[in-house]
């Protein structure tokens, strides 16, 4: 009988430790919120002799402030190795041949960003190209309708505006 005493004194003080911890970790993850906020690009996009014309404004539908975004533009065929001097506004940078990273700025929650315009040269002389936009990076927030975030454009070399 006191085997059986001893083996349940020795368990006792592991399930309530378990179950301490267990309450400890619930109530610290109801505690944590994130904020939601609705992210979308609208633009246009232009391909004319191997040059492409991109306008991009980021907006934020909300319900919450974004203090910051990434926009990742992800093109088909590679840029051309050099580009001309303004071909890329102080807030983006190539990543790598066919990517081009952006950062918006605060984006409040019910407004329009600051418009981004890239105008790029790419490799050789494609007859069009697929322009993939996404969301990196929300500032911390949770976009729940990617709806509007990810998209794909098809521009063909021929000048025309196709918009988004």
């Amino acid at each position: 009988m006191r085997t059986r005493i001893t083996r349940f004194t020795r368990i006792t003080p592991i399930v309530s430790g378990a179950c301490a911890l267990a309450a400890v970790l619930t109530l610290t993850a109801a505690a944590v919120t994130v904020p939601e906020a609705d992210l979308a690009y609208h633009g246009s996009v232009a391909m004319a002799d191997g040059r492409v014309d991109l306008r991009l404004t980021p907006q934020n539908h909300g319900p919450a402030d974004v203090p910051d975004a990434t926009v990742r533009l992800r093109w088909s065929v590679p840029l051309a190795d050099r580009q001309d001097a303004r071909a890329l506004p102080v807030d983006c940078a190539r990543a790598d041949e066919r990517t081009v990273l952006c950062r918006t700025g605060p984006l409040p929650a019910g407004t329009l960003g600051e418009r981004l315009r890239l105008r790029l040269r790419l490799k050789g002389a494609p007859d069009g190209v697929t322009l993939g936009i996404d969301t990196v990076w929300g500032g911390g927030a949770v976009d729940r309708n990617h709806g509007n975030d990810r998209q794909r454009v098809l521009a063909l070399d021929t000048g025309d505006v196709y918009f988004f």
